[in-house]
């Protein structure tokens, strides 16, 4: 979280910039969604973890973070790159999100099942707003949408 969390502020900074406002509102409230649907979820399966007889790891809050930051960071800039920047980004995210995900699993802080439930959790949020910037992107293009640069 300590380098997801910066990363997307950064993206969300630097595309409301360029007026790309409608996509980093969306943005944002897709990482808000995170903690929303994720402490619902480690209240009520109540899973210890590998090292401690503590509840609450699953999903894994940490993995859906960075899943959502990253990826919603490359989702945003997309339009704001050159094609090379499309081709890059979102590997790139993949392999941060994976990352992050698989070095939790090894630091044994979560089960594996953790990690791959929020990267489940995430993919559906992430499927979400991918149709919400198609969207936005859609209202831009027929010339209704106030996020014009």
């Amino acid at each position: 979280m300590a380098v997801a969390l910066p990363v997307l502020a950064v993206a969300v900074v630097y595309a409301a910039w360029r007026g790309y406002r409608a996509r980093a509102v969306a943005v944002v409230l897709a990482m808000a969604a995170v903690p929303v649907l994720v402490m619902p979820l480690k209240l009520w399966i109540d899973r210890p973890g590998p090292l401690t007889a503590e509840s609450g790891y699953y999903p894994s809050g940490h993995t859906a973070t960075a899943m959502v930051a990253y990826c919603g960071a490359a989702l945003l800039l997309r339009p704001c790159t050159g094609r090379a920047g499309r081709g890059w980004a979102m590997p790139v995210a993949v392999v941060l999100s994976a990352a992050t995900g698989i070095g939790l699993v090894l630091r044994g802080y979560h089960w594996p099942l953790d990690v791959l439930g929020s990267w489940l959790l995430c993919g559906m949020l992430l499927a979400l707003l991918v149709a919400a910037l198609r969207w936005i992107d859609n209202r831009r293009a027929a010339g209704s949408g106030t996020d014009a640069p």
